[in-house]
């Protein structure tokens, strides 16, 4: 008998070992094997086969380049037109444009050009050197700030979705979350309001943005695709969710299944693996609620986006677009939380028990 249970031991360790090894290689890790776990034991406890897992979806791709960008034309005139304008202060800010270093600059570095320029020109509007300049000077000047003004907010835009900190955020090449890391991590959470904060105040003359806090946040976008790791994990929820979902009505489907099923649900409830993947869905849902929040107030501070980028908003970062990861999660969870307690009341009124506490399992808190 010792020998038959240390084989039984070692084949359960090798199970265990190979489907750790395999949710590895379909890229949902850790996270899955709560699932599968919480699947398996549903199964069992339905007297059912688990489920056929299928592999959750990829997220959908960023959009290309051109398709996220505005396009904003250069602004050109002869050097003693800019001449003209010195008393703006704008000809050395002007020539560090123009320099080898200045037209290959990052887009970051291209708005903060853009809005040291607009800077200079307002001040210069409203001081005393208009009154000093020619007809012809004034004018220009004027057409030169109507221009820089319009051009601002795109220049910003294009120094968030032409960073390549940002685009890696929403990398299709990404992992779901394991049950340790859901939390966002804090530097990109900081990352996402500074961003936010100079959009907002990009036309206060009394906000100062430094070059070195901006690409130091940008950077801390660049340490981990961490939207495109909540949004897969949404997926993969979703996903396994819907299949256990599936399992319950498959079983109430069968005229018998109160008869056959003594221990479900309280059995399955007491278990500390289902307590665990309850407690995680919770965290799941709190964490995409505050980081998907942190993106679209960053993305409602900017102006309104190319249609590539709305389009991909609406399919992937929306709150209210049922099949978008968020909310096809949480109607997920709505319904297989549904089906259980639908399960429990029949199961109840067949066997004469109170299964009160049935409904601790699974259930969506807001």
């Amino acid at each position: 008998m010792g020998m038959l249970s240390s084989y039984a031991i070692d084949v359960r360790r090798w199970g265990v070992l190979l489907l750790l090894i395999l949710s590895g290689c379909s890229g949902s890790g850790e996270s899955n094997v709560l699932f599968v776990d919480y699947q398996n034991q549903l199964a069992e406890a339905l007297e059912l086969e688990p489920p056929a897992r299928q592999p959750p979806g990829n997220i959908g791709a960023f959009p290309d380049r051109d398709q996220r960008l505005f396009e904003i034309p250069e602004t050109r005139d002869s050097l003693l037109n800019v001449y003209a304008l010195r008393e703006c202060h704008i000809t050395n800010l002007v020539a560090q444009r123009n320099n080898q270093l200045g037209r290959v600059a990052q887009a970051s570095q291209r708005w903060l050009y853009e809005l040291t320029l607009w800077r200079r020109l307002d001040a210069c509007w409203n001081s005393e050197v208009p009154q000093t300049l020619a007809e012809a000077d004034r004018e220009r000047l004027i057409r030169l700030i109507d221009n820089k003004t319009e051009q601002l907010p795109r220049a910003s835009w294009n120094a968030l979705f032409d960073s390549e900190e940002w685009v890696k955020n929403f990398s299709r090449a990404s992992s779901t979350l394991s049950p340790e890391e859901l939390e966002p991590p804090p530097a990109q959470l900081k990352a996402l309001a500074y961003l936010r904060e100079a959009t907002l105040h990009q036309f206060d003359p009394d906000w100062h943005p430094d070059s070195s806090t901006l690409e130091g946040h940008l950077k801390a976008l660049q340490s981990r695709p961490f939207t495109a790791e909540l949004l897969r994990t949404l997926l993969l929820a979703e996903q396994r969710l819907n299949e256990a979902s599936s399992l319950i009505e498959d079983a109430m489907s069968q005229q018998a299944v109160c008869s056959r099923i003594e221990v479900f649900p309280p059995a399955l409830t007491q278990r500390e693996e289902t307590r665990q993947l309850a407690a995680w869905l919770d965290r799941l849902e709190t964490t995409g609620m505050s980081w998907l929040t942190a993106v679209d107030a960053l993305l409602e501070a900017h102006i309104e986006a190319p249609n590539a980028v709305r389009a991909y908003r609406h399919h992937w970062l929306s709150f209210d677009t049922v099949t978008a990861p968020l909310p096809a999660f949480q109607a997920a969870r709505e319904r297989h939380q549904a089906l259980r307690l639908s399960l429990a009341e029949r199961c109840r009124r067949h066997m004469g028990l109170n299964l009160q506490g049935e409904s601790v399992l699974l259930v969506v808190q807001h």
